[in-house]
C-alpha cells in the first residue's frame, strides 16, 4: 500500500464514524428493520439477543465481543452468549428474507452476481477457520480468515446477499477441531472457493435475476470444471466470452488475445 493509499484509507476511516448521538436516533429504526428477521425465531428468547447483536456490532464499542456487546445495550451476557455459541436455530429462513428484501426493489434480469473472497485477520486458533493464508488486507501470507461473498449489482443499486466461509485443509482435516468448534456437519467438507461460490449461487440465482457472474483474478481462475456459468438455481446465464455489461464503471473488456483457457471453456478477464 503506498502512500496515497495510505491517506485514502484514513480519510474513509474519518468518515466512516458515527456519533453517539446519531446511533441513538437510528436504533429504534434499526429494530424495526430487524422485525422480518427475527420472525422465525418465534419468542424473545432468541429475538432480543439477535437484536442485541446487530446493535453491538454497529455500535461504538472499540473491542466488540460478546460481554461487551450485551453490556453497551443494557443486557445480560449469557443471553447473547447462548444466542452465539450453542442455541439451535436456522439461517435460512433469515437469508431468504434478505433475498426477498434486495429482489423486489433491485432485481433486474441483467444483473450481476459478484463474488468475492476477503480476509479478516485473526490470531486465535479456536476461531473456526483461522489459518496461515493469502490476507488480502495484510498484503502477504498471515494467520486469518476467508469468507467469500455474494454482491448483486444492477443499474438499481448494489448490496451484499450472502457470505460463507472458507475452511482451509488445515480445518477440514481435523475432525477433533471441527467438532470442539461445533462447526455443522454439512459444512465441514472441503471445499474450494469456487464451490462455495457456486454453492450461494444455487438459492440465490433463483430468486435474484441475472445475466453475469464476476470477480477478482482469483476467482477468474477455474481449478475444476463445473466453475462455468450454467442453469443453476434456474436463473439465466451467459455463455463465456461475452463483453461485461457497459453500466459497471471503470470496468472494461480486454481483447480476446488476453483471454485464457481453464476447465471446460475460457472465461474473459476484465480489466479496471
Amino acid at each position: 500500500m503506498d502512500a496515497r493509499d495510505i491517506i485514502r484509507k484514513n480519510h474513509l476511516r474519518q468518515e466512516c464514524q458515527v456519533a453517539p448521538e446519531i446511533f441513538d436516533q437510528v436504533l429504534p429504526g434499526l429494530h424495526t428493520w430487524m422485525e422480518p428477521f427475527v420472525a422465525p425465531f418465534q419468542g424473545p428468547a432468541l429475538t432480543q439477543p439477535a437484536k442485541t447483536d446487530v446493535s453491538g456490532v454497529l455500535s461504538d464499542v472499540e473491542r466488540k465481543h460478546v460481554a461487551s456487546m450485551a453490556y453497551q445495550c443494557g443486557q445480560n451476557r449469557l443471553g447473547l452468549q447462548g444466542f452465539i455459541g450453542w442455541a439451535d436455530w436456522d439461517d435460512a429462513p433469515l437469508r431468504k428474507t434478505l433475498r426477498d428484501q434486495v429482489g423486489t426493489p433491485l432485481g433486474q434480469e441483467d444483473g450481476v452476481f459478484v463474488f468475492d473472497p476477503s480476509a479478516f485477520p485473526n490470531s486465535g486458533r479456536e476461531s473456526v477457520g483461522v489459518a496461515r493464508q493469502w490476507c488480502g488486507r495484510l498484503g502477504n501470507v498471515d494467520t486469518c480468515h476467508v469468507a467469500i461473498s455474494l454482491g448483486y449489482v444492477s443499474r438499481k443499486g448494489h448490496t451484499l446477499v450472502d457470505l460463507r466461509l472458507y475452511l482451509p485443509n488445515a480445518w477440514t482435516q481435523e475432525k477433533a477441531r471441527l467438532q470442539k468448534a461445533g462447526v455443522p456437519k454439512a459444512r465441514r467438507g472441503d471445499r474450494t472457493r469456487h464451490q462455495w461460490a457456486l454453492e450461494m449461487r444455487e438459492p440465490n440465482g433463483a430468486a435474484l435475476p441475472h445475466a453475469w457472474m464476476a470477480g477478482d483474478d482469483e476467482m477468474g481462475r477455474p481449478c475444476w470444471p463445473s466453475w462455468r456459468p450454467t442453469d443453476a438455481g434456474g436463473s439465466r446465464a451467459r455463455s463465456p466470452g461475452i463483453r461485461p455489461p457497459p453500466f459497471l464503471p471503470g470496468i472494461t473488456a480486454r481483447p480476446r488475445s488476453s483471454w485464457r483457457a481453464g476447465g471446460w471453456g475460457s472465461f474473459p478477464e476484465f480489466g479496471r
